[in-house]
């Protein structure tokens, strides 16, 4: 279950590797910095925490996770919970979210929930992920800007109405600084791909504000000095009451940081022909989340970004993520200083460029060419990522793609009968068809197609209730019907109990492995006999011949 891919590769780990892997980890390192310091800041925290984040979920994440080339730190999809858990908690309940999120990982890693979480929904994850890029967005309009105003509330109509109302405030210095770098991010990107346009933008800035004196707000003059040494560990005081407000945006953390190291390490694999351990790529997101706070960061996952960017640069093993986490935090002990002269503007026209690329505008548009219930739940989630809240969002989205799922199965399940009272005049061309079999005079035979679930059933009670005769075998067939769930049962049950009660011999015929395993299981097929569970519907109608002391018939095909 736990298999870290670090020690797979390791035995036949070389030279010519390590080389590889130095490179693009130094790379990654100068990717993340900005990165890092970015995120952090857009959290609601101070910029040295996405540093440690990076730092000690990135190292921890590449040596115990199961991908050859995933890169972990703090990444956009956190930006709005963050924020909303710092504004309402404080940074000691965002510690303690991180922490619950780390757990809730380690045990998902645990259960093998790895392989289903990549099985959400579609429109659930562009809704979340496109609401996600808009707040995101939104929130970096007040320093790209220059405006002045205190605390930004984090409600989406307020945010702007303040924004309206302010806007005579404009600094025209930052407005500068801020267009420009996104400007100048887009055209670098365009033209060199080695060299990250973010870092660019970064010191072009830089030198303009320091070169030229602008008046323009920068780390340093908001958030003081980045500290040049590691912090020792420390550990918040938790109580059961502060768990409790704090469970379900540490669930929402800790789906979300799922759900972006997973797809993350998928596309990886699709770029370098790999295929990676996803429960224990898990664990190991759980370990980074519980060690980061400890350490004064914040939640951690796989970035997409920049682990396409080490695939680019030649990173194949997990050292390359190990390195970058070190060259991190070399560059923090000894050039933290130079960090706090970055300005603000500068780190947003990166959000921005980062809200974009995040924002799947692409499958947005395609998705509203959809069934009209992909519409839905690609709206609802959106719109309540948006205007409500995230963990609202994700509850409802995957509610509401449930049951219109669910809806859909309910249509293409349906139960047939055929008696000597009730025939179809349409002949079926399929030569397995009941309508070409001899039904004896006092057998009714039901056929259910598709899945046998909860909300199929009563499409079974409905059809039984269309048959006034009382036979002298009631034969269900169930070749069409692929899984059955404990209410599939429960009536299959209930129907062998009403027969036995009016002496009606009763036969399953035709089912499959699933539907198999679970009347096994439950004790079920002893209670009617193996006899009574014959393989196809020949066998049954043989069986049931022999049930009214008939001859058995060969060939039974009109």
């Amino acid at each position: 279950m736990f298999k870290p891919k670090l020690f797979s590769i390791l035995p036949t780990y070389t030279k010519n590797h390590f080389i590889a892997d130095a490179t693009s980890g130094l790379i990654l390192g100068i990717v993340a910095l900005p990165l890092s310091i970015a995120f952090a800041i857009a959290s609601g925290v101070s910029p040295e925490k996405g540093l440690y984040t990076a730092i000690i979920g990135g190292f921890l994440v590449s040596a115990l996770g199961g991908s050859r080339v995933q890169i972990a730190g703090p990444t956009g999809a956190f930006v709005v919970i963050l924020y909303g858990i710092v504004q309402k908690y404080g940074i000691e309940g965002l510690t303690i979210a991180t922490l619950l999120a780390g757990i809730f990982l380690i045990i998902m890693g645990l259960v093998r929930l790895g392989s289903i979480i990549k099985f959400i929904p579609h429109p659930v994850v562009v809704g979340f992920t496109s609401g996600i890029a808009l707040i995101i967005f939104s929130s970096q309009v007040k320093d790209i800007l220059g405006l002045k105003i205190g605390t930004v509330p984090p409600d989406f109509i307020e945010k702007w109405m303040l924004y309206a109302q302010n806007f005579s405030s404009v600094n025209i210095a930052s407005t500068v600084i801020g267009l420009g770098s996104v400007v100048l991010i887009i055209t670098w990107q365009r033209f060199i791909k080695k060299i990250p346009g973010s870092l660019i933008a970064l010191i072009a800035a830089t030198v303009a504000v320091q070169v030229l004196g602008l008046n323009v707000e920068t780390i340093g003059s908001r958030f003081g000095q980045i500290p040049s040494s590691f912090p020792m560990p420390s550990f918040p005081h938790i109580n059961l009451a502060i768990v409790k407000e704090l469970f379900q945006p540490a669930l929402t953390i800790a789906i979300l940081g799922a759900i972006e190291a997973l797809l993350s390490a998928v596309v990886a694999d699709g770029m370098i022909g790999t295929k990676h351990r996803s429960n224990t790529e898990l664990i190991a997101q759980g370990i980074a989340n519980i060690a980061s706070p400890i350490f004064g960061g914040i939640p951690a996952t796989g970035a997409i970004a920049r682990t396409a960017t080490n695939i680019k640069n030649g990173g194949r093993t997990p050292i390359a993520g190990m390195i970058h986490s070190v060259t991190l935090l070399l560059i923090m002990l000894f050039f933290g200083r130079w960090a706090t002269l970055i300005p603000l503007p500068a780190l947003s026209a990166i959000l921005v460029i980062v809200a974009y690329n995040m924002s799947e505008w692409r499958s947005f548009r395609s998705l509203m060419n959809s069934p009209k219930s992909d519409i839905a739940v690609l709206l609802v989630t959106f719109g309540l990522t948006v205007l409500v809240d995230l963990t609202v969002a994700i509850e409802i989205g995957l509610l509401l793609a449930v049951f219109l799922f669910m809806r859909q199965m309910i249509s293409v399940t349906n139960v047939g009968v055929i008696s000597r009272e009730i025939n179809d005049d349409e002949q079926s061309d399929d030569p397995n068809s009941i309508d070409k079999r001899n039904v004896p005079e006092g057998v009714d035979v039901f056929e259910i197609n598709g899945p046998f679930f909860f909300g199929a059933a009563y499409k079974f009670r409905e059809a039984m209730e269309l048959v006034s005769a009382q036979p002298k075998v009631r034969i269900i067939r169930m070749r069409n019907v692929p899984a059955i769930d404990s209410t599939g049962l429960q009536t299959l049950t209930e129907v062998y109990e009403n027969c036995k009660k009016n002496g009606i011999a009763f036969i399953i015929s035709d089912i499959h492995t699933q539907p198999l395993v679970t009347i096994q299981r439950s004790g079920f097929l002893e209670e009617i006999g193996e006899e009574n569970v014959p393989g196809d519907i020949d066998e049954s109608l043989n069986r049931a011949r022999e049930i009214l002391g008939l001859p058995k018939v060969e060939g039974q095909i009109q």
